[in-house]
């Protein structure tokens, strides 16, 4: 049987890379994310190399928006919540809209969605992968609101080993450096994206290593 896999932000970067490798290893994609032309487009990429994939406009953060799309999704296997934002820069010059983006997308929209998930995930016994990246295990200069949001993710990655300790559901947390993605078009918080690694190969590393395991590990 086919196994489902619902990636949110898939439209781009590593949402994107992780929506064609999990395609190509047999899984059918429902594709999220708030751009119907990026979903399109991946979806199309997938359909043409004999994958399977559905787009789902989702905005992970109102939660009538989640339950909208989960109207369109019988059975679900893995669930990875990847949708993520950061701005950078000096605490002094954030705006409270700004850290409210950072932490209703980063924070609260992987809750929802993990939590609206949770009665398919109890029925397949699937698994959760919350990508974290290294702004998750330590701070770091001018990422104060963005590490904020990933240490918690990682608090609540960690809560769920505990809560699923006696369910056949797993929970993992993935934990990955910069890669060059769009994720950097409107900051010059990182000098050249182009010296980092490309999001293919964090997408094939993420992939062979994700059996259930508590944490993956791309760099520390």
């Amino acid at each position: 049987m086919m196994k489902n896999v619902w990636i949110t932000g898939a439209g781009t970067g590593l949402g994107r890379a992780l929506a064609l490798t999990y395609a190509q290893k047999g899984y059918k994609i429902f594709l999220s994310g708030r751009t119907t032309k990026q979903l399109q487009i991946t979806q199309s990429d997938i359909h043409e190399s004999g994958g399977k994939a559905e787009v789902i406009v989702c905005d992970i953060t109102e939660p009538a928006s989640i339950k909208e799309a989960m109207k369109q999704i019988d059975t679900l296997h893995v669930v990875i919540n990847n949708a993520g934002l950061g701005y950078f820069g000096e605490l002094a010059n954030f705006t409270e809209a700004q850290v409210d983006q950072i932490l209703d997308t980063n924070i609260k929209g992987t809750i929802l969605v993990t939590q609206y998930a949770l009665p398919l995930l109890e029925k397949s016994s699937g698994r959760v992968l919350n990508i974290i990246s290294t702004a998750g295990l330590r701070g770091k200069k001018n990422e104060s609101i963005y590490c904020a949001s990933k240490f918690a993710v990682r608090g609540f990655t960690e809560s769920l080993h505990k809560e699923w300790e006696e369910t056949d559901m797993s929970a993992t947390a993935v934990y990955m450096g910069g890669m060059n993605t769009p994720f950097w078009a409107d900051t010059d918080h990182v000098g050249n994206p182009a010296k980092l690694k490309g999001p293919e190969v964090v997408a094939e590393k993420i992939f062979a290593q994700d059996d259930g395991r508590k944490e993956i590990f791309i760099d520390r």
